[in-house]
């Protein structure tokens, strides 16, 4: 079987320490998923306030402890002087530099510490018994805003009723939403702001008191969800303050303005139906900029980024002239611009957006670039691709020009050989143009005839650009000798928001016809073998390769699901986030009045089991309370009543994602052997 087969070791053994950097010697220069697990994972980059040093993080992963680390570094904006400032066992998360750059504060094991700009003289500032997640100085750093949890009233166990029962396990629900993406909502986020006189936190006060909503918003929402203006009086913050039933249908988050002084609260986005996030006071304290949806309920709306102009109160779209969503952004120094991220056309670039509406390209490339942050005439931002995980940059803003800074990764990256990545525009059933990326073998020789994987994206809304994956890795796959071809099918952003809603209503539709058209495409190539194609996904990839595998005309020889949905109806009623099915599928199964609700699930993937005549491989996380892994179940028994070779993966401790590193490779290692087993052993 391929998971008995998986098993094998690899040649190359890693070795972490507490806090280092894995060094190993690749002597083939094949990547494998012990060296993907073994990248050193740069993140959540800080400007120093004069602008001439970053200070950042890196988590090692350590395979034999199966964990990571995380270390913070310090780097001048001009490329020289990187060096790590801490060597510890326990992660340093959400450093922030305080005190004019002199020092730095930062979580570890749930506190706040101090320390130097050196990292030297550590002190514990903080002892909240409920912990700290994330935090936020005010501008004169006499204040802090952070995040902790409070009991939420949604979920209530016996010891709440019956006192004589203290060793009675159960949860008792009367309301909608009770759990989200990994975990029952027993608790949840409230922020918290307390004085600070550089040795303890006092007078904590819950901005949300005696409120049981959600800051920031689950599952993703962290502390750029709230924001300081510059005179530290106000507190911006989002939220969705509805509970219950009304929470699990709603998208409607908007921004408040909390006054420190009165402790009163005022909406600015009232008219706002869909979600309003991420705000941000402008540096001269004049304007509040956030991104926003216009439509309640669709997850999936167009991200436009809003400014409001506090003293008159008019609000603009500064991306309404964009066709694409807008991403992350950071304030200019002069408040006359933002700097802004957004995928476009298979990259995530950098643009500036002045508040006439104006929008610049400034760095593009085949590369994705994080959230952009000012440091003098330069831009600091993470970039990454296919062919490389994130590394900070600085990049001129006149020219585009990007300098790498971290090069955490150059020791293995230059031992590896990368696969060619080429564009590749095809014309779709209806005519359209499709991006689809090809990547090749690094060693291939179009001689040759090779195995083919078709990937499809997950979402169904997400981009379909130059990403680094630690699960999805297309180097990866071509590394182990296949040829892969990733289609921007319809549904995926980047390529105007008529291609992205395309798919809403119509999963089994259009977007199958384009993937059938870039596998297709691929197999009339000399050097791909039509005999020998597969096809993988997640998510709603997986949803992608339950439906072909009843509707794919002989074309696959095996597919590979993880976290996939196969029961439409079962599904959306299972799911934590009501508003995503009751959007995407049209409304419920029972509605008979909705046509489009009808056509959904009467296209479900597993009403066209009694096609299925191809091995299927099944893997999916029981933590996984957004794609319930009963949905993966029910695949895997489909298969085996129908006597079609089926394997399934069930990993007890891991949700939508694989995020331990020894599950993470006996994932990578299930996965390429049961697709050599069926694409090149037969």
């Amino acid at each position: 079987m391929a998971a008995t087969a998986a098993l094998q070791a690899c040649n190359e053994q890693p070795g972490a320490t507490a806090g280092g950097r894995n060094e190993l010697t690749i002597p083939d220069g094949r990547l494998t998923a012990n060296i993907l697990n073994s990248f050193g994972r740069v993140s959540d980059p800080q400007v120093s306030p004069d602008g001439k040093t970053v200070l950042y993080g890196v988590s090692y992963p350590n395979i034999a402890g199966n964990k990571s680390n995380r270390e913070l570094f310090t780097a001048g904006t001009d490329g020289s002087q990187r060096r790590q400032i801490t060597h510890t066992a326990q992660s340093e998360s959400n450093a922030r530099w305080i005190a004019g750059g002199a020092k730095i504060a930062y979580l570890s094991g749930g506190q706040l510490w101090v320390m130097n700009a050196d990292g030297s003289a550590p002190q514990q500032i903080s002892r909240h018994d409920d912990g700290i997640s994330e935090f936020a100085f005010s501008p004169g750093e006499q204040q802090i805003l952070f995040i902790s949890s409070i009991r939420s009233a949604e979920i209530q166990h016996p010891s709440d009723f019956y006192d004589d029962l203290p060793a009675a396990n159960a949860r008792v629900i009367s309301d909608l939403m009770y759990r989200h993406w990994d975990e029952w909502v027993e608790n949840i986020p409230h922020p918290f702001v307390a004085d600070f006189d550089g040795q303890a936190l006092t007078n904590i006060v819950d901005i949300l008191s005696g409120e049981p909503f959600e800051c920031p918003s689950r599952p993703f929402g962290g502390i750029e969800q709230l924001s300081w203006s510059p005179d530290g009086k106000t507190i911006a913050y989002a939220s969705r303050k509805k509970t219950g039933r009304d929470y699990a249908f709603s998208t409607n988050t908007d921004i408040y303005l909390f006054d420190l002084a009165a402790r009163t609260t005022r909406n600015i986005t009232n008219g706002g139906a869909g979600y309003d996030t991420d705000p941000q006071f402008s540096p001269d304290g004049n304007y509040i900029a956030w991104n926003s949806m216009a439509r309640e309920g669709y997850e999936a709306d167009k991200v436009r980024l809003c400014v409001l102009r506090l003293d008159t109160g008019e609000t603009r779209d500064l991306t309404q002239s964009f066709d694409n969503n807008a991403g992350t952004f950071h304030w200019a120094p002069d408040s006359r611009s933002l700097y802004m991220q957004a995928s476009v056309r298979g990259a995530s670039r950098i643009f500036e957006v002045t508040l006439e509406g104006n929008i610049r390209a400034i760095a593009g490339g085949a590369y994705n670039y994080g959230t952009p942050q000012p440091a003098g005439d330069k831009l600091i931002a993470l970039r990454h691709s296919f062919s490389q995980p994130d590394e900070l940059y600085a990049i001129d803003t006149a020219t585009g020009e990007a300098t790498e800074l971290s090069f955490e990764n150059k020791h293995l990256l230059d031992q590896l050989t990368m696969g060619r990545v080429e564009e590749r525009w095809i014309k779709t059933t209806d005519n359209q143009q499709m991006l689809t990326f090809i990547i090749y073998p690094p060693d291939f020789d179009a001689s040759k005839k090779y195995p083919a994987l078709l990937f499809c994206e997950g979402g169904p809304q997400s981009a379909m650009d130059q990403f680094w994956s630690y699960r999805w890795n297309f180097q990866l796959m071509a590394a182990n000798g296949y040829i892969i071809t990733a289609p921007a099918r319809r549904g995926v952003t980047g390529f105007g928001q008529a291609w992205c809603e395309q798919i809403s209503g119509d999963y089994s539709g259009q977007n199958m016809q384009d993937y059938l058209s870039a596998i297709d495409n691929l197999k009339a190539e000399p050097f791909v073998d039509e005999h020998r194609l597969g096809a993988v996904g997640a998510s709603y990839g997986g949803y992608s390769v339950y439906y072909l595998a009843g509707n794919h005309g002989k074309r696959f020889k095996a597919f590979i699901a993880h976290s996939g949905i196969f029961n439409l109806e079962q599904m959306a009623l299972t799911t934590e986030e009501l508003w995503f099915v009751n959007w995407d599928n049209g409304g419920f199964y029972w509605e008979k009045d909705k046509p489009v609700a009808q056509r959904s699930y009467a296209a479900s993937p597993h009403r066209f089991v009694d096609k299925w005549d191809t091995p299927l491989l099944v893997m999916h996380g029981e933590k996984d309370f957004r794609v319930p892994f009963e949905q993966g179940m029910a695949a895997f028994n489909a298969a085996r009543i129908r006597n079609i070779p089926a394997e399934m993966v069930l990993f007890p401790e891991e949700n939508h994602w694989i995020l331990k590193p020894q599950n993470n490779i006996f994932w990578h290692r299930t996965f390429y052997a049961w697709l050599d087993k069926w694409l090149k052993e037969q």
